[in-house]
C-alpha cells in the first residue's frame, strides 16, 4: 500500500510539474522603442489582450528598449528561435527586396491609404515575400510617417540636407534617397543614435514624432523639420519557434496581432498630434518643409527603383491605385 501512494504521488508531482511548465510557456516579444513609444504601446495592448485569452495556456513577454539586441540582432534571434517575436520596420527592406516599397518617398497619403494599402495589398505580397526568408509576419502595426532633425539648420528643400550627417536605419533605400537630396546618411542602430547625436558624430537623424521623442532626441538636436517623408509600417515578426507554438497558442496571436493594427493606427495619429507642444517646450525650433519640391526631389530614386526592384514599379502602381 505504502509503495502504491508513494508511485501515485510521484505521478501526480510530475503531471504537475508538466501542466505548470506549459502554462509557463514565455512568448518572448522583443523591440527596440523607448519607454513611452508607439513600439512600446502597441506591444503591450498586444500583450495584455493575447495574456487575458491565453489563460495561462502561455505568456506574452516584452521586452523593449532593445533589451533582447538590435533589429538586425533580433532578426538573428528569430532565425535561431531563441526569440519568438519582434517589431521590426525600415530594416525588412534588408530582408527582402518587396519590403524596400516602404523606403520610397510620400508613397503612403495617409492612416486612411494605408489601411486600404494593408489590406488590399500587403498581406499577400509581404506575407509571401517574409516566409521566403524563414519568418512569418502575423500583423502590420505602425512606426509612423518621418521627419527630421538635426543641429546644423532647418530644412526646407533638398538641397538645405548638403553635408548633414544624418542617422538612418539599416536600409538600403533610405540611405539611397538621402543621398541623391545631398546628405552624408549612415546606417546605424536606434539604440547608439542618441550618443551619436549628442557628441556631433552625427548631425541629425530621420523617425517619427514618437521615436523622436522616447529616444530623447530633442535634448540633442535643435530643429525640428516636418517632412512626412515616408511612412513605415511595423511587422510583428516571428521566427524559427512558431512552429513549436501549440496551434491554439498561435490563433491566438495571430488574431490578436490583427486586433491591434487599428489600435497602432489610432494611436500613431493621437501622438503625432500631442507631440508638437512637447518640441517646442524643449527648445526645438519647428518648420513645414516644401513638399513639392521633395516630391520633385524624389523622381531619380523612384526611377532606380522600378529598374533595380523586380516588380518594383508595380508594387508602386498598386499602392498609387489606392488612393
Amino acid at each position: 500500500m505504502k509503495a502504491i501512494k508513494i508511485a501515485l504521488l510521484a505521478t501526480a508531482l510530475a503531471l504537475g510539474v508538466q501542466a505548470a511548465g506549459a502554462q509557463e510557456r514565455e512568448i518572448k516579444f522583443g523591440h527596440v522603442g523607448g519607454p513611452g513609444s508607439l513600439f512600446e504601446i502597441t506591444a503591450n495592448e498586444f500583450a495584455k489582450i493575447a495574456n487575458e485569452k491565453l489563460e495561462g495556456k502561455a505568456e506574452v513577454v516584452v521586452y523593449g528598449s532593445s533589451q533582447l539586441g538590435s533589429d538586425s540582432q533580433m532578426l538573428n534571434k528569430l532565425k535561431l528561435g531563441t526569440i519568438d517575436l519582434s517589431l521590426p520596420s525600415s530594416i525588412m527592406s534588408s530582408v527582402a527586396p518587396e519590403f524596400s516599397l516602404f523606403e520610397m518617398p510620400y508613397l503612403i497619403e495617409d492612416r486612411d491609404h494605408m489601411r486600404r494599402v494593408r489590406d488590399d495589398f500587403l498581406r499577400d505580397t509581404l506575407y509571401e515575400a517574409a516566409e521566403g526568408k524563414g519568418y512569418k509576419i502575423i500583423g502590420i502595426w505602425e512606426n509612423g510617417f518621418r521627419q527630421i532633425t538635426n543641429n546644423v539648420r532647418p530644412i526646407y528643400v533638398p538641397s538645405d540636407l548638403e553635408g548633414i550627417k544624418l542617422r538612418t536605419p539599416n536600409g538600403v533605400w533610405r540611405v539611397e534617397m538621402f543621398k541623391s537630396y545631398g546628405a552624408n546618411p549612415a546606417p546605424m542602430a536606434l539604440s547608439e543614435a542618441f550618443v551619436a547625436l549628442q557628441t556631433g558624430a552625427m548631425d541629425g537623424q530621420e523617425n517619427p514624432l514618437i521615436q523622436i521623442y522616447s529616444q530623447r532626441f530633442q535634448e540633442v538636436q535643435d530643429y525640428l523639420s516636418l517632412s512626412n517623408h515616408v511612412y513605415t509600417p511595423a511587422y510583428v515578426l516571428a521566427g524559427a519557434s512558431w512552429n513549436r507554438l501549440p496551434e491554439d497558442v498561435r490563433q491566438v496571436l495571430v488574431e490578436t496581432a490583427e486586433e491591434v493594427e487599428e489600435y497602432a493606427l489610432e494611436q500613431g495619429a493621437k501622438l503625432d498630434d500631442s507631440l508638437l507642444a512637447k518640441f517646442e517646450e524643449a527648445g526645438m525650433q519647428i518648420n513645414k518643409v516644401d513638399t513639392q519640391a521633395f516630391v520633385d526631389g524624389s523622381a531619380a530614386i523612384y526611377e532606380k527603383f522600378g529598374n533595380e526592384v523586380e516588380g518594383g514599379k508595380e508594387m508602386i502602381e498598386k499602392v498609387d491605385a489606392l488612393r
